[in-house]
């Protein structure tokens, strides 16, 4: 047996033969020039009419894709009108340089610009390098890089995937997800979150594997091993008896001794909210509202607006539905909103600071929510992203009183604002942790890179510490304001037993998760799940501390989470 260890970013155990991504298309030859019976208006227009091909495809898939899917495929599908990546291409065409090759040289400048930017704006490198290679395969005439069809379900393997390709996984067809390279928080991780595949990334040399061999893999442990043996068979075997256990969470969240602890669902639309409902979730914990920004060239109106919200409320008359307001900039440019040219763009303006640059924007966002409260039974709550002083926060909740939106929040993704949770929740009436870009900043790793997965957990000591602070700084004169984690931390079902011991108030999460989450927090009190948070910060390492905290959970084993 050959044993690949990665990442694990999405539990599960099971054993399947694999199949690998086709191979990317070939670059087109250096120097390659127009053909002699084509001129260059000719090669501008066809590669314009590829562009719109790709943009167009993309969206189809988008419209039939939900959540995180749909968000990835709207934004890879606007990368292929990229005005700058069209016009370096047309120069090129103009200078005689072939269509195929100069989209290929167009988009390796638009890359490795983006990638120098570094931050969010690096992570959107991969999606021009994927957007290039979908038009130089329309201008070919050839089928797209994607996924391989089959007609029998197995184990998708890559080096990495693009954006569009784990957006459109069907996990009927794909029994799990492989991959050598990317990192706990890239998009393959979060979709494979999103959909329930078993998932580990960053397992080096795995996508050198032949076609047909069969794999084991154990997305919780983070490994991969090839030819199972017969004990690894039976562990399979095993986990898929117990995967029923998982299969729906009913009722409410709570420990084992009646502490309840809500369990909401991260959504992005209607679509989200639906399903989400379906699930069980209690309420909505984050409604990502720029997923109704995106693909626009211009800021949608304030009933167009009010329209997706109510979509979203209509799911959920008479729960909590926490709204984060456009949170625009690092890696979720919009031309109308943000400055492409900022050199450092995950510490720019972005979320809640675009308002100091675009006034506007956000306050006909808020008349919007208002709006779309009125007309629905949902309980709303509103809360700003990258919120970082008491002096933002107060703003913003002038802002929402002024709009009549009566329950205001912030975002604490800052460390400043974990680190002044006290003087920011004077000001607003609760905060939600997004733990994903908490981490990020707190450890000064970018989330995608495969290389700093280690860095970029919130298993990290330091993390749980800005988390207990930003509980001590709520309860602070007695006003005990709510805090929630809607970041990626409140999927881990391990990981949610501490935030619980914390005192977290709230988990929300992909809702796919629910079940989980649900089940190992019924094992264990609040006061086991206090100690087990004590544990974890005691420990010297991230890897530690999560080691040491499921060692003490051992529901997590026979669940195989």
């Amino acid at each position: 047996m050959q044993n690949f260890p990665g990442v694990g970013v999405s539990p599960g155990r099971v054993i399947g033969t694999i199949r690998q991504m086709p191979k990317p298309i070939s670059e087109p030859p250096a120097g390659e020039q127009l053909a002699t019976d084509t001129t260059a208006e000719e090669a501008t227009a066809a590669l314009k009419a590829a562009a719109q091909a790709v943009h167009d495809e993309l969206k189809e898939r988008a419209a039939h894709a939900i959540g995180d899917g749909k968000a990835v495929l709207e934004a890879t599908a606007l990368m292929a009108k990229d005005t700058m990546l069209i016009k370096g291409a047309a120069k090129l065409v103009a200078r005689g340089v072939s269509a195929e090759r100069a989209i290929w040289e167009s988009g390796s400048s638009v890359s490795e610009m983006l990638h120098n930017l570094g931050g969010y704006m690096a992570e959107r490198a991969t999606d021009v390098l994927d957007v290039r290679a979908r038009i130089v395969a329309a201008l070919r005439g050839v089928p797209a890089p994607g996924i391989p069809a089959s007609n029998t379900p197995f184990v998708l393997v890559a080096e990495d995937l693009a954006p569009a390709d784990t957006a459109t996984l069907d996990p009927n067809k794909v029994l799990a997800l492989v991959t050598a390279g990317g990192g706990p928080q890239s998009h393959t991780a979060i979709i494979a979150r999103s959909l329930g595949l078993p998932a580990v990334v960053a397992a080096v040399g795995v996508d050198e594997l032949p076609d047909g061999t069969e794999v084991y893999v154990d997305g919780a442990a983070g490994s991969i091993t090839a030819e199972p043996d017969e004990t690894l068979r039976a562990t399979a075997e095993a986990w898929a008896a117990t995967a029923s256990l998982l299969a729906e969470f009913t009722g409410t969240g709570t420990t084992a001794d009646g502490h309840e602890v809500p369990l909401l669902a991260n959504v992005g639309g209607g679509k989200d909210a639906e399903a989400a409902a379906k699930l069980g979730a209690q309420g909505v914990g984050l409604f990502r509202t720029e997923f109704c920004f995106l693909e626009r060239d211009t800021e949608p109106s304030v009933e167009e607006q009010a329209a997706a919200y109510k979509s979203v409320f209509d799911a959920f008359p008479g729960k909590k539905v926490v709204l984060r307001t456009l949170d625009a900039g690092a890696d979720k440019p919009l031309p109308f909103l943000t400055d492409s040219t900022e050199p450092n763009p995950a510490l720019g303006v972005r979320g809640y600071r675009t308002d100091f640059t675009t006034p506007g924007v956000l306050d006909r966002q808020l008349e919007a929510i208002a709006l779309a409260e009125q007309q629905s039974e949902a309980d709303v709550w509103v809360m700003a992203p990258m919120i970082s002083t008491a002096e933002e926060a107060s703003r913003f909740a002038s802002m929402c009183a002024d709009a009549g939106i009566k329950t205001p929040g912030v975002m604490v993704e800052v460390p400043s604002a974990a680190l002044t949770a006290e003087a920011i929740l004077r000001e607003v009436s609760f905060a939600s942790l997004g733990t994903n870009d908490l981490t990020q900043y707190a450890m000064a790793a970018d989330r995608q890179l495969g290389p700093l997965a280690n860095l970029n957990t919130p298993w990290q000591p330091a993390v749980l510490r800005l988390v207990g602070l930003t509980v001590e700084g709520s309860r602070a004169e007695g006003h005990n304001k709510p805090v929630g984690v809607c970041g990626e931390a409140a999927a881990d079902p391990a990981l949610a037993v501490v935030l619980t011991g914390l005192g977290v108030s709230t988990l929300s999460m992909t809702a796919r998760s629910l079940a989980a989450v649900a089940a190992v927090l019924k094992t264990v009190t609040l006061s086991e799940a206090q100690e087990l948070a004590k544990l974890a910060l005691s420990a010297p390492s991230a890897a530690e501390a999560r080691a040491w905290v499921r060692g003490k959970l051992p529901v997590l084993e026979e669940l195989g989470l």
